[in-house]
């Protein structure tokens, strides 16, 4: 009898070590008979504690029965929802952000200003507010009686402490052309009312006029961000991916409502949290934007492999519960790779950055619970109405069927691994050049585009004042004696004055005791410059406290974000070693292989280097200047890196783990290396592909936003995304695994014996029909290879 027309008919392939496993009949083909009986061999070595199969049965049963018993299942989650909108809806008001950059010169300058001028609110709000004179001068009698009732406006708000008259605090420009009032207000900024915001942009539009320009910068002027206008826009490209992977607005319909449920019980549950964890008011945005992306991914992961089990012949739960225990397993593992990137960035020890991190986290567990209970229990609730995956008609000229894209390159990397390996690594390369000149900061309004007022006002400054003047620092002196701090601000103001690199300095004020002064520092350069950074750095050297005799400390948002992106740069070497070291033991245990996980840090980390490259060229170098609105050219957001890297990671993760599961599981059930990679594009890329593009277009919506910093991560993640899922896991792993061959999969005794065993792949349960015919041999011809059982 021809093995391959038997292949159909054959039993269902145990996984060894379970209760109920049968053994493979005596007239099973050769190569599936040797395969398998080397998947028994593996897994029942007794060199581990951990009992084999335990997380695919467990996941298997968990998909089952919530196939099953789906009413229940879906109840429970719709009261876990409205339970989390009560809680969410008595719970008060979130706290502020906690802006504080413990352990930094700058917090502890801002800590010594709180202590010496109480009154003062160093941290509070602050806008300024620039007057452009169209002709004439700003002193002209017109001019100047606009510019005294928009300073009497100003100050009419009860949230303001502070607002300084041009006229008389001398920010008037040498021409005359332009003059600014500073508006200091009495709280931070997290925590300036919507009226306030509203209050200061009605007063800039009323003293506009054709002959005077009125623009407002600072982080009290509210950037009118369009809301969520960026989820909204990935919500309908991934509707639309989904809808052309499933070809079924059902099967469509359920993933992206199971994300959307996800994310809302997550900000719910942060909303009713915020109180007693302390999480600020903001932590919900990272949580927001990952929890849809992998929500959106670990539901289209399950519900594909649940079609394609419908469309090998198994019933609804059968369906359900091995999709749960193959692709959801690879859910689990993939998941925990993102939390523990996530949860991670606490290493870098700014408060504000672990909040959200941790927030972010909890959202990913919500979305992981959603796939492998939710999922399965509305797939039970739809029944019939969704379809199995149907196999595309296509033939070739001479009537053979024609297979789809991704088998078709799976075969072509396999016969050239070495050049598609060599190829993809150059394109990386390339595109990771400009990351070896990357510079960070914290871009203020310069970083904004060209139709923002910030941006403008921001201009406007410079030209008038000298670019320093955006970004003023603040030199606090501080003595032991009472009345000594003024006498050595003057030593320090005088020291400083000499310096080329200073355009100005201002006169020290001394608080009511004596013992601290404070003094404004104007550089010659701009606020994100290195020039600025050399000068915070300059200021902050020894000698200058030695020879003031005084403690010298230098804050302000300059010196706070100078403060921040070294910190940020100091830990992004700790947290990578963090996030890749705990996720190599993890694949590790899921793969027994050592080569497997290797070569996946390896790739992440040409993903993670060519998209800062890409970051670098975009918006360091200015390449896109004019499609981002026309944004200054300056140092890359700093959190951009240590975001990458942990968001990259594991969304790079959720994609190897898923592709090479399915590579891993044909290679145990009997397939050649080579054969195995093919099996597992065949099965997994069409899947892999629409995930990255849904991926993708989730963060590349975030490029409309006005903020630098949301522009900036955007499309440093989208970038990085489709590097990884198009050259590194398209290209790089199968290449690496062809050449690697059976040596991919094994791990050396000594390591064996302490490794616990994960089994994720397992084996479908007992009396279910065969998964059909095994992948085609890769190097065999279209005509023949159809049907055939590769060899071992």
């Amino acid at each position: 009898m021809n093995p391959a027309a038997a292949v159909g008919d054959l039993p269902v392939l145990p996984c060894p070590g379970r209760p109920d496993s049968q053994e493979v009949p005596r007239n099973s083909p050769g190569p599936v008979r040797r395969g398998w009986e080397r998947h028994a061999r593996i897994l029942r070595e007794p060199r581990s504690d951990v009992e084999p199969c335990d997380v695919a049965t467990f996941l298997s049963g968990l998909g089952r029965f919530s196939f099953s018993r789906h009413r229940l299942v879906v109840s429970l989650w719709v009261v876990l929802l409205v339970g989390a909108g009560v809680l969410a809806g008595r719970a008060p008001a979130a706290p502020p952000d906690d802006f504080s950059m413990p352990g930094t010169e700058a917090q502890q300058a801002y800590d010594l200003l709180e202590e010496g001028f109480p009154g003062l609110n160093a941290q509070g709000a602050t806008a300024r507010v620039v007057f452009r004179a169209e002709r004439g001068k700003v002193t002209d009698p017109g001019a100047r009686g606009a510019i005294g009732e928009a300073v009497r406006a100003l100050g009419d708000d009860p949230q303001v402490g502070r607002v300084t008259d041009p006229f008389t605090a001398g920010s008037v420009s040498p021409d005359g052309s332009t003059a600014y009032a500073q508006v200091s207000y009495r709280v931070p900024a997290a925590e300036l009312p919507e009226g306030s915001r509203s209050a200061l942009r009605d007063t800039v539009e009323q003293a506009a006029s054709p002959e005077l320009t009125v623009e407002a910068g600072g982080n009290a002027v509210d950037s009118r961000a369009a809301g969520h206008t960026a989820e909204a826009v990935g919500l309908a490209v991934a509707a639309v991916v989904l809808v052309l992977t499933f070809g079924s607005l059902l099967a469509a319909g359920l993933t992206l409502l199971t994300a959307v449920l996800g994310v809302g019980i997550g900000a719910l549950a942060i909303r009713a949290l915020a109180e007693p964890l302390g999480l600020g008011s903001t932590t919900t945005g990272l949580a927001v934007m990952i929890g849809l992306a992998v929500g959106i991914d670990y539901a289209l992961f399950v519900v594909s492999r649940y079609r394609a089990e419908l469309a090998h012949g198994r019933g609804g739960a059968q369906a359900a519960g091995h999709a749960v225990g193959t692709a959801g397993s690879a859910v689990v593992f993939a998941g925990l790779t993102v939390v523990i990137a996530l949860a991670g960035l606490w290493v870098v020890g700014i408060p504000l950055l672990t909040q959200m991190g941790l927030a972010a986290a909890g959202t990913v567990v919500v979305a992981v619970l959603i796939a492998l209970t939710l999922v399965p229990a509305l797939l039970g609730l739809c029944g019939r109405r969704i379809p199995p995956s149907r196999p595309r008609r296509r033939r070739t000229a001479d009537g053979a069927p024609r297979q789809d894209l991704g088998v078709r390159w799976a075969r072509f990397v396999v016969r050239r691994p070495l050049a598609v390996l060599l190829g993809a690594t150059a394109l990386l390369g390339v595109v990771a050049v400009p990351a070896a000149s990357l510079e960070t900061g914290l871009p203020g309004d310069e970083g904004k585009p060209l139709s923002t007022t910030q941006r403008r006002a921001y201009d406007l400054i410079a030209e008038g004042f000298g670019p320093g003047f955006n970004g003023p620092l603040t030199v606090v002196v501080r003595t032991g004696a009472d009345g000594g701090a003024e006498k050595a601000a003057r030593r320090v103001a005088g020291r400083i004055g000499g310096r080329e690199d200073v355009q100005a300095v201002g006169r020290p004020q001394p608080n009511a005791s004596g013992d601290t002064a404070v003094l404004n520092v104007v550089p010659a350069s701009a606020p994100g410059s290195t020039e600025t950074a050399d000068l915070v750095r300059a200021l902050r050297a020894p000698d200058l406290a030695r020879d003031s005799g005084a403690a010298v400390l230098v804050t302000g948002t300059t010196a706070m974000n100078a403060d921040v992106a070294q910190k940020l740069s100091d830990a992004l070497v700790p947290y990578l070693a963090l996030v890749v070291g705990l996720a190599f033991v993890l694949l590790i245990a899921v793969f027994r292989s050592l080569l497997v996980p290797l070569k996946a840090a390896l790739g992440f980390l040409l993903s993670v280097l060519a998209g800062l490259g890409a970051v670098v060229a975009v918006f360091q170098w200015g390449w896109l200047g004019p499609v981002l609105g026309g944004a200054e050219p300056g140092p890359v957001v700093s959190i951009t890196p240590v975001f990458m890297v942990g968001v990259v990671f594991g969304l790079a993760m959720d994609y190897e783990v898923f592709l090479v599961t399915r590579i891993h599981e044909a290679y145990l059930h009997g397939q050649s290396p080579k054969d195995a990679v093919v099996s597992g594009f065949r099965q997994s890329a069409r899947v892999v592909t629409a995930a990255a593009v849904i991926m993708i277009s989730v963060f590349a919506a975030f490029l409309g936003s006005e903020e630098q910093i949301l522009r900036t991560i955007g499309f440093g993640l989208g970038a990085a995304v489709l590097l990884d899922a198009f050259a590194v896991r398209m290209a790089l792993v199968p290449a690496v695994l062809a050449l690697l061959g059976r040596r991919a999969w094994r791990l050396p005794r000594w390591l064996d014996r302490f490794v616990p065993r994960l089994d994720i792949e397992g084996g479908p349960p007992p009396g279910a029909p065969h998964d059909g015919p095994a992948e085609v041999s890769a190097s065999g011809p279209a005509g023949t290879a159809a049907g055939r059982v590769p060899g071992n």
